[in-house]
């Protein structure tokens, strides 16, 4: 295993650790108790309760640290640990990463260019990226922000599998529109 991999496991470990109280660390004074059946032993004093924990040959653990109604459940915290990783990576695993594609366009681009940054804008919306589109005037191109927004208009139109995500506006001296993929 990799140290870069050892290191990420230790990490989701320590996260794990840090957001569960067990045994001595459980600071309230009562606490509604559940066994590792799942049975509610009803409400008892900490140092009880992990007296009866001890008896299973377990851990104390506090699940909900509620104020008012603190709920600790009587099980075998290494675990629960590693189950709780386990559905950490699970999830982490169906997560899709979705990336922003920048296309950069000139308030006075050709015809054939903006059909080929379409081509490349339509590829990358259907790989499931989203799209920034950027136009950048200098000087003097910056009295022409409405050609600039149609071009931008005219660019989505080229493009079949978009729909827009955010409107064209103007930032400065750019002018910038975001795609995403059309939702089936």
């Amino acid at each position: 295993m990799p140290i870069r991999a050892i290191f990420f496991y230790f990490v989701e470990v320590f996260n794990i650790k840090q957001s569960f109280l067990v045994n001595e660390e459980i600071k309230f004074s009562e606490v509604q108790v559940i066994d590792p059946d799942g049975k509610k032993l009803g409400s008892m004093s900490t140092s009880k309760a992990i007296e009866m924990a001890e008896e299973y040959d377990m851990d104390l653990v506090l699940v909900s640290p509620n104020e008012d109604n603190p709920v600790c459940k009587i099980l075998d915290y290494s675990k629960f640990k590693f189950e709780m990783t386990k559905k950490a990576k699970e999830a982490k695993k169906k997560q899709k990463v979705v990336e922003i594609k920048e296309i950069r366009l000139s308030p006075n681009i050709d015809k054939h260019d903006l059909e080929v940054k379409a081509k490349n804008a339509s590829k990358f919306l259907e790989s499931g990226n989203k799209v920034k589109v950027s136009m950048r005037f200098r000087g003097r191109e910056l009295n022409f922000v409405n050609q600039g927004k149609e071009i931008m208009e005219v660019f989505q139109n080229m493009i079949e599998n978009s729909q827009i995500e955010k409107e064209a506006k103007v930032e400065g001296k750019n002018l910038y529109m975001f795609l995403s993929p059309k939702q089936k």
